[in-house]
């Protein structure tokens, strides 16, 4: 594979994913000491806090993307490669485009959806990890009413309606907020011929409250929220199996759905040559204080791929965009460090607080011992996401959507979108990359 030439006393730096983490690290590093080689599976960051507007039409893909090569078309020392890492060896990796080798090595290629072993689960149920899952999910929610529309079949019709989303994180809540909205302010005027109190959305938790990253009372406001909307919520719940139409739950009942959206858990994605002493069985990274891998000198991992252990996070640090962030600019800094020969810092996340949306003038916010609702709540989590969105056009293009929301209680995204060609496989069959085909049916 064709690599630029280092410039003097250059290091070069091989960082593998172009998420919150990779991307701060790269903008960082010093371009007088280091060369960059970032390669991730796409061209392009993707803000994963908001691919459930994606889903649920209130934003455009390219609303919440932005091409890697735009971001770094100044960073002289930056060089982006499109490829996929398949062995890592001591000072060189094996990619998909060739060998590369590295003086040092940052792992920062994220995590997926964790099904648990659950292979009905993992091939029938939908998830929310990738724009790509978002467009299909979309697809998959409009092209149900459509059906709805056309079934003679009560039951069929009923199980058109009826959207179930397991997992009552951040992402879950979101969601089904959203879908709630959709269903009371928008469908009726879409599909007027069908009826709507024959949709439910429900949306189950396997542990006694939702939001368990948060305080209890915000968990118990969120919940209240949504159930203001419509949503029914199962706590100390959970599904067994589900075969794209039967929902077989851990109590023994069961349910009847054509859209279950997958959200209970991560897990890390798993690249070979590692030490198995540094794999935790969910495939996370087991790292140091300073984010360097447990039996490696020069390789180091960050965000939700690592895993680190510590007197205040006896469970590791949560898997959240902040912790992806704070763990990449000291990296920066210790790698300048470790070049003069001086000693690294350890890592410490400082909480700057948590915060989840429900729907409009609804949301949940957590800073330190304040805890706030309602629609300050929102004002501050849509102030926060939009502030972190990359380029002044995608800010301006989403605070367009959502003032145009705001004011008509409407989304012009509902798009269905398929190929014309011969792929007519769905997206979450495991054999397509959803992150490739984006808009494949």
């Amino acid at each position: 594979m064709d690599i630029p030439p280092i410039h003097g006393d250059q290091k070069r730096v091989v960082i593998v994913g172009a998420g919150f983490a990779g991307l701060t690290l790269a903008k960082k590093l010093s371009p007088v000491c280091f060369q960059i080689i970032l390669i991730d599976r796409n061209n392009y960051h993707q803000f994963q806090p908001l691919l459930y507007q994606v889903a649920t039409s209130g934003l455009e893909p390219s609303s919440i993307s932005f091409p890697l090569r735009k971001i770094f078309q100044h960073y002289k020392n930056i060089f982006v490669r499109i490829a996929e890492v398949k062995h890592i060896h001591e000072n060189l990796i094996e990619t998909s485009i060739g060998n590369i080798e590295y003086d040092f090595l940052v792992l920062a290629h994220g995590a997926e959806t964790n099904y648990f072993k659950n292979q009905s689960l993992q091939y029938n149920a939908l998830s929310m990890k990738s724009v790509g899952d978002a467009i299909y999910l979309r697809n998959t929610l409009l092209q149900n009413f459509e059906q709805a529309l056309n079934t003679s079949s009560e039951k069929e019709r009923r199980a058109l309606l009826q959207i179930i989303i397991v997992g009552g994180g951040p992402t879950g809540v979101e969601l089904a907020g959203a879908i709630a909205e959709m269903k009371n302010n928008i469908l009726p005027k879409d599909y007027p011929e069908l009826d709507f109190s024959q949709m439910q959305v429900i949306l189950i938790e396997a542990f006694p409250r939702l939001l368990s990253g948060i305080s209890e009372q915000s968990g118990q406001k969120a919940q209240q929220y949504l159930e203001s909307l419509g949503v029914i919520v199962k706590n100390n719940l959970s599904v067994k199996n589900y075969d794209g139409y039967r929902v077989e739950l851990n109590n023994g009942d069961t349910m009847h759905s054509r859209c279950l959206v997958w959200a209970a858990g991560v897990k890390g994605m798993p690249i070979a040559g590692l030490p198995l002493s540094a794999v935790l069985p969910n495939n996370r990274i087991r790292v140091d204080e300073y984010n360097r891998v447990h039996d490696m000198v020069n390789v180091f991992a960050l965000g939700d791929v690592a895993f680190m252990q510590s007197k205040e996070s006896p469970k590791g640090h949560p898997q959240v965009a902040p912790v992806a962030i704070q763990q990449a600019r000291l990296l920066a800094m210790n790698l300048k460090k470790s070049l003069s020969g001086e000693k690294m810092a350890a890592f410490r996340y400082k909480d700057n607080g948590s915060m989840a949306t429900v729907g409009r003038n609804l949301a949940v916010v957590e800073i330190g011992k304040l805890k706030i609702s309602g629609a300050c709540a929102w004002f501050i989590w849509m102030l926060v996401h939009l502030m972190s969105i990359i380029g002044v056009k995608n800010k301006l293009f989403i605070l367009i959507n959502w003032l145009w929301q705001y004011v008509t209680y409407d989304q012009s995204l509902r798009l269905i979108l398929k190929t014309s060609g011969k792929n007519e496989n769905p997206l979450h069959e495991k054999n397509i990359d959803p992150a490739i085909n984006l808009y494949t049916q």
